[in-house]
Order: C-alpha cells, then structure tokens, then sequence
C-alpha cells in the first residue's frame, strides 16, 4: 500500500488553475481525485483519479466528495464504514471567462446559476458526509477581485482593492456578484456547519496551458494570441478599449504557491492573491510585442466590454498573514506565456485578419 500525505479533491481539475494545482498536490505527496466536465485540454492530467461529470447535479456531487479506500474508488461500491471525506477540498469550478463572456449580459443567467448551484452541492453534500464521518475536511474557495466595488476601480491611477473595501457591495458584473455570493455561502457554512473554510480573491491568473482562444480568454493570453499571429516584422493588432484601463496580472506558479499556503494556514480569508504591479492594457501590449520582438501598433476597439477602469490587488494582508508576495515580473510570466500559445498556434491554425485603415490588423482571432 503506497502512503500518501494526504487526500485531496481538486474540482474544475479538467481547467486552467485547478489542473496546474492537481500537478502541485502530486508533486507534493498527495492521492488526488480530479473532478471536472472535461479533461484538461493541453496535457494529460496527474491526477490518481480523474472522473468526468457535471457539479450541478447534486447526486454526482455526493458520490465524488467520498473517498473509499486507498484508490478512491469512485465507480465501486463499498459498505459505508469505508466511506471516508477528503483530507481538503479545492473548488474551481465555475463557469467564467474573460470579458468577452463576463461583461456583454448575454451570460449572466448562466453565469449565476451554474456556478451557485456547484458550490451549494459542494457545501451541502459535504455538511451531510461529515454528520456521518466527522468534520475534518477543509475547503478552499477560489473567489475573484470582481467582486470588488465597481465605484472603488473608477480612476485607473488609484483602484482601492483591499479586503476591508468589499462593502458597501457593487459589482460591476454578475459574476462579481455571484463570486461575492459564494463567498459568504462558504463563510455561513463554517459558522453554521463548522466547515473549515478558507477563501481567496484572485486577481487575473494567467499563463501556460490556460484557455487562449475561443471567446473565453482573459487580457494576457488575449493579447499574446493576437502578437503571436503577426509575421515576423510586425503589425497592428485590436486592443478592446482606449488602452488605458488598468489591471494586475499573477502568473500561475505564483497563485498555486499562495493558495497551498493559505490551505496550510490558520486564516480564513478572505484575502487577495494576485500582483501589485499595475500596467495599462497598452503596457500590456508593449510588454507582448518586447518578448515577441515584433513591431506591434495598436488599434482600439472603443465599443468592446470592458470591466472596471481600473484594478490591482492589495496584498498588505496576505504579507501579513501568510508572508507571501508575488516575485515574478510581468514580463517574465508574458515571456513564458507568449512562448507556450506560439507554439500552440504553431500546432493549429492559419490566423484570420480584417481590412481597416491601417492595413491587416490581427482581430478577435
């Protein structure tokens, strides 16, 4: 029998974040069952257990959340004295996108009522399971610094994102509004069920092996898309908005590395992961064209969903309660990420372009 350090179950592990984390729990010792609709896209996953189904439907969700015996054995049936919780519980699943998706209404129903109705099953199916084997699993929540104030990111020089900022609520979008929802869903089951709980607001994750094309693509997979199509001496690429809305930006490595620390913690957050080095979206788009090392001009798309003028984490508190910071530069992340989606488009496509005064301009492509 191989001993493992602990039993964790990883939900959307078939995604971006949630498949870089079932790496991590592996490479540090732990049985891990991988939960999602689908499998990751880009490479194989690690996981001990991968089992693909839909966290809306509540009778999947009580059979996922038991562990029965050392292989997990989620397709057999076992008499309940072997049915054990997890160790912790990591939930990423939900149904988001960039601003493509977030930002134009056409989703919002869906937006709300999928990603509720997983987090309710989650919760409550494992308020029951521990009536039954006690209260040992712990349960991470991946929330979004969307659900800050839209009022609080109206000057892009001056966003104040901190933890204490949240109230008086509003959000500039439904997903802001479920993600801040969710989060106090989890809180209520910890005071009212005794769940431990641990909760982060994550500030635009990016990087390799993230969604880079499709319509659900955030800001920096985005733009090295649209970089990565141009010929080798450059050209015009589509920027949604005037370019000077600002953001931050954490690469993955960083945000799986504050989010285990945070597991490990006695704190329950909320609190921010992400990075405070703020750029315009033309910063953005300059740092794409530097490591590229194309001639990139910019073409605005004024009348594209936006979001918040502007946006950047505040991480006085997760310094304070978990000594962690973000290390890694911008343009470091940018490079990789540039590097990995070039070579994926290497694999795939011819690009598409459209006519405008500026000549071929590489589109939403």
């Amino acid at each position: 029998m191989t001993e493992y350090k602990k039993t964790a179950l990883v939900l959307g592990a078939g995604g971006f974040i949630g498949s870089h984390m079932v790496k991590r729990l592996r490479s540090e010792g732990y049985w891990v069952r991988g939960v999602d609709l689908k499998s990751p896209e880009y490479s194989p996953t690690v996981a001990n257990e991968f089992v693909q189904g839909d966290l809306r439907d509540v009778d999947f969700v009580r059979r996922v959340i038991q562990f029965k015996g050392e292989n997990g054995n989620f397709y057999k049936s076992v008499p309940d004295r072997f049915i054990e919780s997890f160790d912790e519980i990591y939930q990423f699943a939900a149904d988001m996108g960039g601003a493509g998706f977030v930002f134009t209404g056409e989703n919002d129903a869906d937006i709300m009522h999928n990603s509720v109705s997983i987090n309710l099953n989650v919760l409550d199916e494992q308020s029951k399971l521990n009536e039954t084997v006690g209260n040992k699993t712990k349960i991470f929540y991946s929330g979004s610094a969307c659900m800050y104030p839209e009022h609080n990111q109206l000057d892009p020089d001056n966003p104040d994102c901190r933890e204490s900022s949240a109230y008086p609520a509003d959000p500039d979008s439904e997903y802001g509004w479920e993600k801040l929802f969710s989060e106090r869903l989890y809180f209520a089951y910890n005071r009212n069920h005794g769940i431990p709980v641990r909760v982060a607001r994550y500030h635009n994750i990016f990087g390799p092996e993230g969604t880079w094309d499709g319509g659900r693509e955030k800001a920096p997979a985005a733009i090295c898309r649209k970089v990565a199509y141009l010929p080798a001496e450059g050209g015009a690429i589509e920027v949604w908005g005037d370019g000077k809305q600002t953001r931050s930006f954490l690469y993955i490595d960083e945000c799986i590395e504050a989010t285990r620390r945070l597991m490990d913690s006695d704190f329950m957050g909320p609190v921010n992961i992400g990075s405070e080095e703020m750029v315009t979206i033309d910063e953005l788009v300059d740092t794409a064209a530097r490591v590229s090392g194309k001639e990139v001009r910019k073409v605005h798309k004024l009348d594209a969903p936006l979001g918040v003028r502007g946006r950047n984490s505040n991480n006085d508190l997760v310094r304070e309660k978990l000594g962690w910071d973000y290390s890694q530069t911008l343009e470091e992340g940018i490079r990789k990420t540039y590097e990995w989606i070039h070579g994926q488009i290497n694999q795939n496509e011819e690009p598409t372009y459209y006519e405008d005064v500026h000549g071929l301009v590489a589109g939403n492509v």
